[in-house]
């Protein structure tokens, strides 16, 4: 049977270049981190959300803080608690597609460094990721660089009948 789901997050800037950009796990120099209580990764996040919306357990809320309370901060941990999910009612990942709205950093030459490493954190070849990204001219705080925002849709595979 397969399933989708949505998932989305959003965080403004940093004040200062203190804290690191951290994008699908993967690091983007010159530019500055996004607030969160972990590392801020709204590609992690959205992803997470929207694995969450398939297994029906919310890991961005008690399960996030428990982990940043212990120091964990790295939001692949997130995903991971909620990729364990899926595994745990016997599903996989099939495809996972990303929509980023930011007018920094300038995406479009990031984007196979960023599939690349989000293939290798999920196990899945990069043609079934795909990230696109938009400024959207402008007219959200996104689009005026205040932060970034991410949509994130998942299709998964789980056993069973279909509907």
């Amino acid at each position: 049977m397969i399933r989708s789901a949505l998932g989305q997050d959003s965080h403004a800037f940093e004040n200062s270049f203190d804290k690191p950009l951290i994008l699908g796990g993967f690091l983007i120099s010159g530019e500055r981190g996004l607030k969160a209580n972990s590392d801020g990764d709204v590609l992690l996040h959205a992803l997470t959300n929207a694995v969450s919306g398939i297994t029906g357990r919310n890991i961005l809320g008690p399960v996030a803080d428990e982990l940043c309370r212990a120091g964990i901060r790295d939001s692949r941990a997130y995903l991971e608690e909620a990729l364990k999910d899926l595994g745990a009612l016997g599903g996989h990942l099939e495809h996972v597609s990303f929509s980023i709205e930011a007018a920094r950093p300038r995406f479009t030459p990031l984007i196979p460094a960023i599939r690349a490493h989000l293939s290798q954190i999920l196990n899945l070849e990069s043609g079934r990721i795909g990230l696109t990204a938009t400024s959207g001219e402008g007219l959200t705080a996104f689009g005026r660089g205040e932060g970034i925002q991410v949509l994130c849709i998942v299709t998964a595979w789980l056993p069973g009948e279909p509907l």
